[in-house]
C-alpha cells in the first residue's frame, strides 16, 4: 500500500512578511482578484499598508507557488471584468493564516508580560492595525 506524503506544517511557512499576511487576512472573507485586495488592505490599515501592484503580484504569485492560495475561475462578464484574476485560500494557506495570526498573538502577549504593551488590549479603531 503506498504512503501518502504528509501535509506540509503550517509552521513550516512562517513567519510570513507582514505584506503576505495582509494579503491572506484579506482573502479570509472569500475569493478577491487583485484591486480588490490592495483596496481592502488600504482600508482595513487605514491606509498605513499600501500595496503597490508589483508588489502585490510578486506576493500573490509566491503564495500560488507555495500552494496558499489558488487562482478561481474566471468571471463570466455578467458577474464582472473577465480579465480579472480572482484569489482564494487553499487549505493550506487557511491553515498558514490561522498559524500566523496565533504567533503574532503568543509575541503580543510577550511584549505585554514583559510590559512593553498595556496588560490590558485598547478597543481597535480603524486604522490602528498595522
Amino acid at each position: 500500500m503506498p504512503v501518502r506524503p504528509a501535509a506540509p506544517d503550517p509552521r513550516e511557512f512562517l513567519p510570513l512578511t507582514p505584506h503576505a499576511f495582509h494579503v491572506l487576512l484579506s482573502l479570509m472573507d472569500g475569493e478577491m482578484h487583485g484591486y480588490g485586495i490592495i483596496l481592502d488592505v488600504q482600508e482595513r490599515t487605514g491606509g498605513d499598508v499600501r500595496l503597490r501592484t508589483g508588489t502585490l503580484y510578486t506576493i500573490l504569485r509566491r503564495l500560488m507557488e507555495d500552494g496558499l492560495i489558488t487562482e478561481t475561475e474566471p468571471r463570466s462578464l455578467a458577474d464582472g471584468d473577465e480579465r480579472r484574476r480572482y484569489y482564494a485560500h487553499s487549505p493550506l494557506g487557511l491553515a498558514v493564516t490561522k498559524a500566523e495570526a496565533a504567533r503574532l498573538e503568543r509575541l503580543v502577549q510577550l511584549a505585554r508580560d514583559k510590559r512593553a504593551l498595556p496588560a490590558t488590549r485598547p478597543a481597535l479603531s480603524r486604522g490602528s492595525i498595522r
